[in-house]
């Protein structure tokens, strides 16, 4: 064996320096074996864009060193990515029941399911790559099924935490296995990868029973319809939703597509209970008493087309929020959303609703341990290094803190990038190097085809508009047959500046006759022309920068 099959190597494709998209990988020898692939939604910054996934070109550049990816649970920022991935490097996937059965959802929808292989695991699996041997430990999050994973090699064990949190109270009794977690320590670990979504925030996650209590006593005082809008893949929130609906002798109706779907999914395995009868389609609900009526419903992050953002504006027709209901927003905003939940919390309390929502009222805890938990899983792994993970960088920062307050020594503690590799080799983990990472944007059917020139144009379209400059000249002579017309769009209101523009058709005119008369004919060249001087006279009189664009018709 050479010295470069020695080397164990630790790579991040997505998850550090941000919240969404993770994908970490494992490189031994000629073995490399990825866990997660996610995805996360754009922001303002990003026009037009539907989804940003992982940039996975240095795994095509060595794709027949892939032998598997691992998925750690359900959620979106681990599973979004995949149909993707997929699509261009269609490896295994291994994941726990649920888990599989969200991923299948999706690659239904991307007509990619027939054609991929996934393999069901759970706590007790093992299965082997090459010198890699992976094994797992169960840890309890917002949704079922999440494992922690463990990598064995002859280098040393690499442990990969996945969202966590210790809550020893579980609402599915799936409690954190502290005594594989104990015993894998205990073996040795020579680098841990640790989430970090909460660093910044001492003590303990209070326990997901607590929502429940406070659902049920909403519930209670409610007299007329209940809303009750959260993330579809929280399942351990959804069945005490259902719970509450039970205790009040209430029909249930789902809105939002994600939300159907996912209570499907979760029944059908055994993870949610719903009692037989209790389900309506949503064409009912306006037929029942409202004081007999819950809905559970998406859009409790504030997405413009969710079933909550849609009922704060009217938008559905079978079901309305009417003064007197009860809309309860049982999450928290991710950072970038609080805008547009605080403006779907306007429209409900105009609409007469009695809206509970934030933090100080119960609704809400977090699947993310907070620090004290974080240093219970750094004591129980005792890792030679540690990698804090998932998190921007104020997040990394305070894990490495909390690392070094239970014994980690500093030199050992590597926060990375989105790209940066840690190589082991004998036992001395090391920095040095990087590999393509970045951000792939998904617009409709396109998948990377939209960079940071398209981006830079859409933005320069919204700030100031376009001013299109049409121009038609004969093939034979070049000479100009029709135009120059001006259309504007976005840029000013033509029948309130037709000054304005018969003064920028003038100076077009005036700009193509000065370069024909220099012999210049070149369609590149009188577009530039055109471009420059309109830009400039444009300025001139709006100090604004529409974008100029030309076009040159040869009949």
């Amino acid at each position: 064996m050479n010295a470069w099959n020695e080397t164990l190597s630790i790579f991040a494709l997505g998850g550090v320096y941000e919240i969404g998209k993770n994908m970490y990988g494992i490189q031994y020898g000629d073995e490399i074996v990825l866990i997660d692939c996610g995805s996360k939604f754009p922001d303002e910054s990003y026009l037009g864009i539907d989804l940003i996934i992982p940039d996975i070109s240095y795994l095509l550049e060595n794709q027949e060193k892939v032998r598997a990816l691992i998925v750690t649970h359900g959620h979106e920022d681990h599973i979004g990515g995949i149909p993707y991935f997929l699509r261009q490097l269609n490896v295994p996937v291994y994941g726990t029941r649920l888990t599989l059965g969200l991923i299948e959802l999706k690659l239904k929808e991307h007509n990619l399911l027939h054609q991929s292989t996934l393999i069901s695991i759970d706590r007790d699996s093992t299965i082997s790559f090459g010198s890699l041997t992976i094994s797992f430990f169960q840890t309890n999050h917002s949704i079922p099924d999440c494992l922690g994973v463990v990598f064995e090699t002859k280098a040393g064990a690499i442990v990969h935490t996945g969202d966590f949190k210790f809550d020893l109270t579980p609402v599915h009794k799936q409690s954190p296995d502290l005594h594989r977690m104990a015993e894998i320590g205990q073996k040795g670990v020579l680098a841990l990868l640790s989430e970090s979504t909460n660093a910044e925030r001492p003590g303990f996650t209070p326990s997901e029973k607590h929502v429940g209590d406070r659902l049920l006593e909403a519930f209670s005082k409610a007299h007329q319809k209940i809303f009750v809008s959260t993330f579809a893949s929280n399942v351990y929130r959804l069945q005490q939703v259902i719970d509450a609906v039970e205790a009040t002798n209430r029909k249930l109706a789902l809105l939002g597509r994600s939300m159907v779907n996912v209570v499907r999914i979760a029944s059908e395995q055994g993870y949610l209970h719903i009692p037989e009868g209790m389900l309506v389609e949503i064409e009912e609900v306006g037929e029942l008493d409202p004081a007999r009526v819950a809905i559970l419903c998406t859009g409790s992050q504030g997405e413009p087309m969710a079933a909550l953002s849609r009922l704060s504006t009217s938008g559905y027709r079978h079901v309305k929020v009417e003064r007197g209901d009860t809309v309860i927003l049982s999450s928290s905003p991710i950072p970038g959303n609080e805008r547009n939940v605080a403006r779907i919390v306007d429209n409900l309390f105009i609409m007469g609703a009695n809206v509970i929502y934030g933090s100080g009222t119960g609704m809400h805890v977090s699947g993310h341990g907070f620090q004290e938990e974080l240093k219970l899983m750094l004591t129980l792994m005792k890792p030679q290094y540690f990698i804090p993970i998932h998190g921007e960088y104020r997040m990394l920062h305070q894990h490495r803190q909390l690392a070094e307050s239970v014994g980690v020594d500093f030199e050992s503690i590597f926060i990375i990038n989105n790209g940066d590799v840690v190589d082991i080799q004998d036992g001395v983990a090391v920095q040095e190097r990087k590999i393509p990472a970045g951000n792939t944007l998904v617009d409709g059917l396109g998948i990377g085809d939209v960079g940071n020139g398209i981006l830079r144009d859409r933005k320069h379209l919204s700030e100031d508009g376009i001013l299109v400059i049409v121009v038609t000249r004969s093939k034979t002579d070049g000479k100009i047959l029709s135009g120059p017309d001006l259309i504007s769009r976005g840029f000013i209101h033509a029948p309130e500046s037709e000054g304005l523009l018969e003064e920028a058709t003038r100076l077009a005119s005036e700009v193509i006759t000065n370069l024909q008369e220099a012999n210049v004919s070149q369609w590149n060249r009188l577009k530039q022309g055109m471009r420059e001087s309109i830009g400039k006279f444009v300025y001139a009189k709006t100090k604004r920068r529409p974008m100029i664009l030309p076009i040159i018709m040869d009949v």
